[in-house]
This record gives C-alpha cells, structure tokens and sequence, in this order.
C-alpha cells in the first residue's frame, strides 16, 4: 500500500532505506517505466516496448524484465544482472510529486509504505545528523529530475511516433526448451520498414527534435529478446 509524503529533514530526519536488491525489496516486476533519454542505456541490455493505456489513451515505455507479471530475468537473488539499472527502479522509494499550484516547482516525495523503507534501523541513510542530504539523497535528486525531464519530453517524443505512424502492435511467441511456450501480447515497437521508408523532410524534422537517436535505440533493443529467451530458458532448466 502507497503511503506518499514529502521528504522533508524535519519528519525524516532518522529515514534509512534498504538500497539492496531482492524481491523483499520490491524488484521482482516484469517490467519498469523508462524514457526516451535513457534509451540510450537501456537498449544495451533490455527490450524497449510500448504500450497504450486503454483508459486514458496515453503510451508508455517500457523496459521489459520477463514475459510474465512477478517475473524479472534479471534478478539473481541478491543481484542485479546487468550493467544498467533503470532510472524508475533506481529512485524507489521516491518520486516526484505535482503541487496543486500551476507552475509551482516539483516535489520529492517518498513512498513510506514501499518495502525499501527500513523498519529495523538498518540502511542508507536520506539525511545526516545535521538534516543535511547525504551523497545518497544527492544522487537520488539528480536520478529523479532525469527521469523527470525524460517524462515530460516523452508525450510530443510519442506524437511524433503517433504522427509518422512508427509503431505497430507486437507479438512474441517464445517456445522454451522444455517444451513450454509464453506468448507476450499487447505491446507495440518500432516499424522498421515505416522508419526505413520516411523521406527527408521527415527524417530532418525528427533529428531536428532529438528522436532519431531513441527511436533507432527503440529499434535496436529488439535484439534483447534472445537474451530474454535465453534467460528465461536457464531459469527453467535450473528450476
């Protein structure tokens, strides 16, 4: 259960979170929010999809851990396996937090409620004895006005995609060596032959704007899905 506040020395003064990794500590999801700046990095060792939110209409990034709800490839017991961590994995327990105020600056909020809160008096601490933030607060700041930034360029980054017609739905059928499949549905990627057939004007427009790169980094990152395969198929064989 959420339990959102705004950080603050005066209420957390004494706040310690668990910076390790394990399900206990909530990173055993199928997937993250990423955005398009950090493509870039992502590419490099998850599949980048989409996704439209039927409610409000609204696509997303996602990076892609694993093929089914609860499951994330890349969590080797207390380990991350891998050389990139996702910007909205990285921040938890924390966000950022809109006031009511039009115009009015972010907030950093933290998730009292998430499990990466210490109970026990264990963990990093968020501020020092004087109510300074601590390096780790500090790196935290920095990680969430990116993932920030990238959110809210991320809404004309996909009209750009809506407007050129650049993705097309996807779905993966993934036969396991033991015989079993898992079908991974609802998700859209990049139109490669949409892309390839764009003339320069249209080409021109989106380097203009800074798209080209994570759209081609979008693009690239289809490669991962053997990886995912091949992942998916050692944990089966280990049990």
């Amino acid at each position: 259960m959420t339990k959102h506040q705004i950080l603050n020395n005066s209420d957390h003064l004494d706040l310690r979170v668990r910076t390790d990794i394990g399900v206990a500590y909530g990173d055993n999801v199928m997937a993250c929010l990423t955005v398009p700046p950090e493509f870039l990095q992502v590419q490099g060792h998850f599949p980048i999809v989409f996704r439209r939110d039927f409610e409000s209409d609204k696509l997303s990034a996602l990076a892609l851990f694993g093929f089914e709800n609860g499951e994330n490839l890349f969590l080797e017991g207390d380990r991350w396996d891998a050389r990139y961590r996702p910007l909205a994995l990285a921040i938890q327990p924390f966000l950022i937090g809109r006031s009511a105020t039009d115009g009015a600056d972010s907030q950093v909020h933290v998730d009292m409620g998430h499990p990466r809160i210490s109970q026990s008096g264990e963990g990093t601490r968020v501020f020092d004895e004087n109510g300074m933030p601590t390096p780790y607060l500090e790196a935290i700041a920095e990680k969430l006005g990116d993932l920030d930034q990238g959110y809210r360029e991320s809404t004309d980054f996909f009209a750009a995609l809506e407007r050129y017609e650049l993705l097309e739905p996807f779905t993966l059928e993934v036969p396991l060596n033991d015989g079993s499949k898992h079908s991974l549905v609802g998700f859209q990627t990049i139109d490669e032959r949409r892309l390839a057939a764009l003339e320069g004007e249209a080409l021109g427009a989106l380097h203009a704007q800074g798209y080209l790169l994570p759209i081609f980094m979008a693009l690239a990152s289809v490669a991962q899905f053997s990886e995912l395969v091949a992942r998916k198929n050692a944990r089966v064989a280990g049990g």
